[in-house]
């Protein structure tokens, strides 16, 4: 098999779909790699350390969309990427498109195979890929946050830690999954006061027990009226929801928004779902922030994107061993004896196939 390997064009998006070791392990297997040029740059990996471990190095993304059995990317394709698709495409990357129409749009018009990172799930619920962005996303979102909340970023000025004799900043965080609870391990360990709000009871209780019911943390079930008064109290609220495949729920209005003291801070994790914030747009690693009703605003899509070289290691860990069940196997072969990666197609065919995204976007999937 021919698996391909762009180099991405989200902005900031240093990552990189594969690392040398993993380029050596298929080629040992008898598949081909194709690199675009200087893909791996970002994440530390020069040219020259692909080629010596067995790829091809191509000189445009065209080359690899055109030439490749399947394209593994970290993120979608984007908009300029579009005019390459085809329906012999088959793409391996996170997706987010329960909360991208344009982008289902496209992939279903030109009848592209998706295969989602986020949407692969094992029996009990874990989602082996996303689990490892995740966790790094929790743990940024609390760097990011200490970061704003300086006067010099425009912020309040609070520390986060605050010192004897005075208090620590308050930081809440929606939702107690892998992003949640490394959010709320790390805030805990840089002595803030740390509040965390789930709908998932059992989640709150794990995330107590993994945290040792430390005298800094308050759990509780989110409900409007908690969020609510939690909110206002804040100076730091973390967005870290997240919905299999769809998009998240706006948990916090604007008015909540309102209530809180000028130069807090929000950092909504789940913006790629969409955002659980009413006050949530989009924003990138160039441009991260704005400022609406007083309050700072981080929502960047791929914040993993700003430590890439941790990032790709991790990423490319968890991704592997699918991409070599699906270069041995086909991707039919490959899901018919792999439920969790089976959850992973999200488009075939012109169809919506996930059943999740397809209820986000008001589509009946097959």
């Amino acid at each position: 098999m021919i698996i391909g390997i762009p180099k991405e064009t989200t902005d900031q998006e240093l990552r990189v779909g594969i690392t040398p070791a993993g380029v050596a392990s298929l080629v040992g297997l008898g598949h081909r790699v194709l690199i675009e040029r200087s893909a791996g740059i970002g994440s530390g990996i020069p040219d020259n350390n692909y080629l010596a471990n067995g790829a091809e190095l191509v000189s445009s993304s065209d080359i690899i969309f055109s030439s490749s059995d399947i394209v593994v990317k970290v993120k979608e394709v984007q908009a300029s990427e579009w005019c390459l698709l085809h329906p012999d495409l088959v793409t391996f990357s996170f997706l987010s498109l329960g909360s991208n129409p344009e982008l289902a749009e496209a992939l279903l018009k030109n009848k592209v195979t998706t295969v989602a990172y986020e949407t692969i799930e094992m029996k009990d619920g874990s989602l082996p890929i996303l689990k490892t962005m995740s966790a790094l996303t929790g743990r940024l979102a609390v760097d990011v946050a200490a970061h704003y909340l300086k006067s010099s970023q425009g912020g309040s000025g609070k520390l986060l830690s605050g010192i004897e004799g005075v208090s620590p900043a308050n930081v809440l965080i929606l939702g107690a999954g892998v992003a949640g609870f490394n959010a709320a391990e790390l805030a805990i360990n840089m002595g803030a006061q740390v509040t965390v709000l789930s709908r998932g009871k059992q989640r709150l209780t794990e995330l107590r027990s993994r945290l040792r019911s430390n005298k800094r943390l308050n759990v509780g079930i989110a409900t409007n009226d908690l969020v609510s008064k939690a909110v206002s109290k804040s100076d730091v609220v973390i967005g870290a929801v997240r919905d299999a495949g769809g998009a998240v729920p706006k948990l916090v209005t604007r008015a909540m928004v309102q209530s809180m003291q000028k130069g807090s801070v929000i950092v909504d994790a789940c913006i790629d779902q969409g955002g659980c914030f009413e006050t949530s747009r989009k924003t990138t690693l160039t441009n991260p922030i704005y400022v609406e009703e007083g309050v700072t605003h981080y929502c960047v899509r791929n914040m993993p994107g700003s430590v890439p070289r941790t990032a790709t290691e991790s990423l490319c860990n968890a991704t592997l061993p699918y991409i070599h069940a699906i270069a041995k196997n086909g991707l039919d072969g490959a899901t018919k004896k792999d439920s969790a990666l089976a959850l992973g197609i999200n488009t075939t065919n012109g169809q919506i196939v996930n059943k999740s995204v397809a209820e986000s976007l008001r589509i009946n999937s097959n």
